[in-house]
């Protein structure tokens, strides 16, 4: 393999958003279902930047439009929620193998995140999490969302490398489908437990992704020439 940087999807491969998030709403709103709350904030992620990259919108940036999710799900569950609830998106902890095999990555190769969110909450979240990235890259470098094929190929270009020398590397399929269809190099490592423990979803790699890793640590040693 020619890989030369790897881009990451964040929320669910690098970082377990469902708990964090909870623990933050049980913090903000103690009467209600956190984690419900939880799973339906994050339900309203993908129907938001739908909107977006269709067309139907200009580009705004995911912290507003977390902002305006979290009021619409507090709304629908008859709450109210401070807007500064939405700076839970910005303090979710990592999953117990990423920040030593990130480290090890980058002994190695270029790191950046290709994640929606945008640049100020990647990089607020990399500071809580001692997230090791060697830049920012993602959705509000494109002013677009994934799965658009404009975003993962902004992060080639603005890495100066050609898609075949850059790996996306997420716990999710469709990810890597869109990832592998805009000419990437891509890793699947699953995270069985990102929506609880009755998840039904990415739990097996569902092609032949260039590398499957147990875990980014199994990943790193994969990659070590």
């Amino acid at each position: 393999m020619r890989v030369r940087a790897l881009i990451f999807d964040v929320f669910g491969t690098c970082v377990d958003w469902r708990t964090s998030v909870a623990r933050e709403v049980a913090a903000v709103l103690p009467g209600v279902d956190a984690d419900a709350f939880a799973t339906a904030w994050r339900a309203e992620y993908d129907p938001a930047m739908a909107r977006i990259r269709e067309g139907g919108r200009g580009y705004v940036a995911l912290d507003d439009l977390h902002r305006e999710n979290l009021h619409k799900v507090a709304g629908d569950l008859g709450v109210s929620a401070p807007d500064t609830l939405s700076h839970a998106w910005e303090r979710l902890d990592p999953w117990p193998d990423v920040v030593a095999g990130l480290t090890a990555l980058k002994a190695t190769h270029i790191i950046a995140p290709c994640s929606n969110g945008s640049i100020a909450l990647m990089t607020r979240l990399a500071k809580f999490g001692d997230l090791p990235w060697d830049c920012i890259l993602g959705a509000e470098i494109a002013q677009d969302y994934k799965p658009k094929p404009r975003v993962y190929l902004a992060a080639c270009a603005a890495l100066r490398l050609p898609p075949d020398q850059v790996m996306m590397v997420a716990a999710h399929n469709d990810d890597l489908h869109a990832a592998r269809a805009a000419g990437l190099m891509t890793a699947f490592v699953p995270r069985p437990t990102e929506h609880g423990p009755g998840q039904t979803t990415d739990l097996i790699p569902e092609a032949d992704w260039d590398i499957i890793a147990h875990d980014f640590q199994d990943l790193a040693r994969q990659l070590t020439p």
